[in-house]
């Protein structure tokens, strides 16, 4: 695929459907309007964005977060957020870690009544080979729907927990309903998104759904909800709709948490990987009919 070019900016794609390259700037320094722009305009066409060599310190990528909107908190009892910096969250693994975050296939905190839009991560320290992050194209999964499959899928909703998130990730074997509690006294209720999400930018639809917080589809029986489900998320698997990131030392990542889920993947145990992400607050998940 041709390489698109503005001035100093490059932006190479890494397949044809997401993910590209960008080459040409500076995120430690104030990107002027015209810059920011067209790296926006490129990230909503390509749902992920990759920027090498970027040696940002917190306060800098506290500012490029801010760019693109209001930061969102984490409000995990056991999230690692770097002191005076609320909106960081730590992301470590090395040889006393059990588990590494984001091991499944999800878009974050998709359970909040209103999901974030975006995540930056910045990775400080990586090992040499290992260690990569798939990213898939929900857009790309929906488009490949059959039309009687969209129609039937059009206007149902689906339940997402964030206490079976928690649950997962810290292999907990408690309920995971809407009044559980994980862990001192915080409650994580449950929210309703459509199963087929508009982008509010592009218009274009995506599947909504993911392995780590999406529990049932609300209209279907249980076990027409797991038959549906499992044909979604199991798709979400084929290369064609994914692209990889091979991680360097200072690679920063934009990606659209609206329309594009990611699996990290752990198999450079015992050996450390290290980086911070700021998130950028979202709104409420909807469904507009095709015109």
């Amino acid at each position: 695929m041709a390489i698109t070019q503005d001035e100093e900016l490059i932006f190479k794609p890494l397949t044809p459907s997401i993910g590209a390259e960008v080459q040409g700037v500076d995120l430690t320094v104030e990107i002027d309007d015209v810059q920011f722009q067209r790296i926006l305009d490129a990230w909503i066409s390509w749902g992920v964005l990759i920027f090498r060599d970027q040696a940002l310190d917190l306060e800098q990528h506290v500012a490029l977060g801010r760019r693109f909107g209001e930061l969102y908190s984490h409000i995990l009892p056991d999230a690692k957020t770097p002191p005076g910096y609320p909106e960081v969250i730590e992301l470590h693994t090395d040889a006393h870690s059990e588990r590494a975050g984001g091991e499944s296939w999800h878009t974050d905190v998709s359970a909040d009544e209103e999901p974030p839009m975006a995540s930056i991560l910045h990775i400080t320290e990586t090992p040499d080979t290992g260690g990569d992050t798939l990213f898939a194209s929900m857009n790309a999964v929906y488009d490949d729907l059959s039309g009687p499959m969209k129609s039937f899928l059009s206007g149902l909703t689906a339940t997402h927990r964030a206490s079976r998130g928690y649950n997962a990730v810290h292999d907990r074997n408690q309920p995971q309903g809407p009044s559980t509690v994980p862990l001192g006294g915080w409650e994580f209720p449950d929210s309703h998104h459509p199963v087929i999400r508009t982008h509010p930018v592009t218009g274009r639809h995506s599947v909504y759904v993911n392995t780590i917080y999406t529990s049932h589809i609300d209209e279907l029986a249980p076990d027409e909800s797991d038959s549906i489900l499992a044909v979604l998320l199991e798709r979400i698997h084929n290369p064609r709709y994914q692209c990889r990131v091979q991680w360097r030392k200072n690679t920063v990542v934009l990606w659209d948490n609206r329309c594009v889920q990611h699996h990290a993947v752990w198999d450079y145990f015992p050996k450390l990987r290290h980086g911070n992400r700021v998130t950028i607050k979202g709104d409420r998940p909807f469904f507009s009919p095709p015109a």
